[in-house]
């Protein structure tokens, strides 16, 4: 289970940027002064207050340092210039890791992390293009997806790190010593975001008072979420067999191309509205990668058993986890429906990946995806999944996005004799990172093939990842193969007080609590704080109520 320098932290300290810019404009407006010095020393103060709450205030006011300005234009360009010129630094110096990355691996953990990279510029790019107007109206909008955001970098970040354990320890080391800056500056940028409502009640600043919950509209008239268009509600509503697609592919010659990849190609460069790709019924063995660029695609298949995209990659020496998905989903706003995804390397090559999404805004409905280790790659921004069935053994849901799986089939399959298996692995590092795993009104069972062993090869709810790894179970039936334990360690003690585990209102054999781990960071919470969890609140999801399509419950599911 490891993006790259993650550098749009410097980037999200324009929403502050705007706040403090106004506010000392204010400020020096009431008490006249505006002569010699004033420039310079607003600026100065301006910046102060920007690195105030973060971790590395240096490297904070030294990115931010020169902009001689309170303009929030002037301090967003001098910010995303230094991000840009960071990111840029770290690829042209990954250069020198080439000389001493000689085994495969490595090579192939560099060739992630430039990836990763530009994956985090085009999320810069997206910070940049959403807050070039502010509206003080749309405050808490922008702050979650910041949030969101920022905290996909932090990620990037990891995963490209990932990729060098267990190899060449010298390659590791340099792309750790390149990414300090990065690191530093991203989560510094994290903090700023989390301090902005704050900031804003303190200064009772007028018109965004609202700031830090009282603005945010949840839900469009219609009852869908704000971020999924008119077009895309219209899709949702209709049965398979009426939407019209743009293109269609099928393994029988009666659509137009015979491979989702040719199809892709059709997908108009930073698309705006669903482009929709009819995949029928057909063993569609090839790599998926839809990519930055290909946003508002739709893949509608004929059913999760019917339409199956299939792969067999798997950790290698040659091969990283982030590199063996079968199918990857990069370009925001996706959407799958009808589709099997899968890997079949089996138990015996360990991780392989079915599915990797770190498309934000994502959603999945009646799809599958099966695997043994790592199956569903759920890596950074928003996800939602719906009505689907995931299948594997161990660390078999991981990543580290803001994910909501909701009314899901979360089966476990036969492991190797020496295996015990682990449903979800989440990776959040940092305490104020937006991500983490809910898992509502799903089912958690065994496959046939794993009830006879069940005794020998427990499961258990989740692991921590990294540090703060948090994870949600609630209305959910668990059956008897969940361990007494509930939870398993990673490795000894780390991480136990740190992570956020919670069970809230589960039922069935396997939801009793009695001999739950009692690690500190197992939380016991109320229906009050649960509510904060479900997918209207913790991915502004929304409640969808359509005729067909997409069932989504925003809030807590009555009667359970």
């Amino acid at each position: 289970m490891g993006k790259a320098p993650a550098i749009i932290g410097v980037c999200s300290v324009i929403l502050l940027a705007m706040v403090v810019a106004v506010v000392v404009g204010v400020t020096r407006s009431r008490s006249g002064r505006n002569e010699g010095g004033g420039e310079l020393e607003a600026s100065k103060k301006a910046v102060q207050t920007i690195c105030q709450p973060t971790d590395y205030k240096e490297a904070c006011e030294k990115s931010l340092a020169g902009s001689n300005t309170t303009d929030p234009k002037e301090l967003i360009k001098a910010g995303c210039q230094a991000a840009i010129h960071e990111i840029e630094k770290v690829i042209k110096n990954s250069d020198t890791i080439q000389d001493v990355a000689k085994d495969p691996m490595s090579r192939q953990a560099l060739e992630d992390c430039k990836e990763l990279m530009g994956y985090a510029i085009n999320d810069l790019m997206k910070s940049i293009n959403q807050l070039g107007a502010f509206d003080a109206r749309r405050l808490d909008e922008y702050i979650e997806n910041l949030k969101i955001w920022v905290g996909g970098s932090i990620t990037y970040q990891q995963t490209c790190l990932d990729g060098f354990v267990n190899v060449s320890t010298e390659a590791g080391e340099k792309m750790r010593k390149l990414l300090n800056t990065s690191q530093m500056l991203t989560r510094n940028g994290l903090a700023m975001v989390c301090e902005i409502p704050k900031l804003i009640r303190d200064l009772n600043f007028p018109g965004l008072t609202g700031a830090g919950g009282t603005t945010r509209k949840l839900l469009a008239k219609d009852g869908f979420p704000s971020w999924v268009s008119f077009r895309q509600r219209m899709l949702l509503q209709q049965n398979s067999s009426q939407m019209k697609p743009n293109v269609v592919v099928a393994k029988d010659g009666s659509g137009k191309y015979n491979s989702i990849n040719q199809a892709l190609k059709e997908v108009p460069m930073k698309n705006g509205s669903p482009f929709v790709i009819q995949i029928k019924a057909g063993v569609y063995n090839e790599r998926v990668l839809v990519d930055s660029y290909m946003t508002n695609v739709v893949l509608i298949g004929d059913g999760p058993t019917k339409t199956i995209i299939t792969g067999s990659l798997s950790y290698t020496v040659d091969t990283t986890t982030f590199a063996t998905a079968t199918v990857a989903i990069t370009g925001a706003k996706f959407m799958a429906k009808d589709i099997g995804f899968e890997n079949t390397a089996g138990a015996i090559k360990h991780q392989a990946v079915a599915l990797r999404v770190e498309s934000d805004q994502a959603i999945f409905y009646n799809c599958q995806m099966d695997g043994y280790q790592d199956t569903l790659y759920s890596h950074s921004q928003r996800q939602f999944f719906r009505d689907c069935t995931i299948s594997g053994t161990i660390d078999f849901i991981f990543g580290d996005s803001a994910a909501v799986y909701q009314n899901c089939k979360i089966i476990v399959r036969k492991p190797l004799e020496n295996q015990q298996c682990v449903v979800t692995a989440q990776e959040r590092s940092v305490p104020n990172m937006a991500s983490g795993f809910v898992l509502q009104n799903c089912i958690i069972n065994g496959a046939q093939d794993y009830l006879p062993v069940k005794a020998r090869s427990k499961t258990y709810l989740g692991r921590p990842w990294q540090k703060f790894s948090r994870t949600i179970i609630m209305q959910s039936q668990l059956e008897d193969i969940i361990a007494p334990e509930g939870w398993m360690p990673w490795n000894g003690s780390f991480a136990l007080d740190t992570l956020w585990y919670a069970e809230f209102n589960n039922r069935g054999p396997g939801a009793d609590q009695t001999n739950r781990v009692k690690w500190k960071g197992i939380q016991k919470i109320t229906a009050a704080q649960a509510q904060q969890f479900t997918a209207g609140v913790f991915i502004l999801g929304g409640d969808w109520i359509p005729k067909s399509g997409v069932p989504y419950i925003a809030g807590m599911i009555p009667g359970l």
